[in-house]
């Protein structure tokens, strides 16, 4: 496994729209290879998420872990998934606004308003489906990471840039004042 390099924003793959994953792909030591490093890059720059526009590979895959910590101790712990060919649907019409960051604008923070329950329709990297719902920061997660494979970053949603900061500013002056994790 591989360490990737990390694309930051201003890179063109995090602006286009990635190509699906073929079923043939599925198995693939290519495929799989992807996979791995990808794991392998998201635990090395401390994510809880990646997706492949990310790491240069304009692909429809993502990679999420979403471990316990003070920022989500409400919500459950989010055993390590592999998303193929990802689709994001909401689920009712309750958004709410949390914190995100991002691999890509490293050392920053904004906040998004966000579908607070969605339904999941995907495959795992063995080709079975998921079909299901997520709720709270779970389901922000998966919406932060799934906007990468259409060449959307949290900033894009960002109804203004007014949240917008750097992480030991975020530290100092808003964390203690908000309840709210970061994606």
């Amino acid at each position: 496994m591989s360490i990737l390099k990390v694309a930051r924003i201003g890179t063109p793959v995090l602006r286009e729209i990635a190509d699906p994953v073929p079923e043939r792909a599925l198995g693939s030591p290519e495929f799989e290879r992807l996979i791995d490093d990808m794991i392998e890059t998201m635990h090395e720059y401390d994510g809880i998420g990646l997706a492949a526009p990310q790491v240069h590979a304009s692909t429809r895959i993502v990679v999420i872990e979403v471990p316990i910590s003070e920022e989500n101790e409400e919500d459950a712990e989010a055993p390590l998934t592999v998303l193929v060919n990802p689709i994001v649907t909401p689920v009712g019409e309750r958004r709410v606004l949390g914190w995100e960051g991002c691999l890509s604008l490293p050392e920053m923070r904004g906040q998004v308003i966000r579908w607070d329950q969605i339904h999941l329709d995907a495959q795992d990297r063995h080709g079975n489906a998921i079909d299901a719902d997520y709720s709270g920061f779970f389901a922000r997660v998966i919406q932060h990471e799934c906007d990468h494979l259409d060449g959307v970053l949290y900033v894009d949603r960002m109804e203004g840039m007014r949240s917008l900061c750097f992480v030991p500013e975020f530290d100092r002056f808003v964390a203690d004042d908000e309840d709210v994790p970061c994606a």
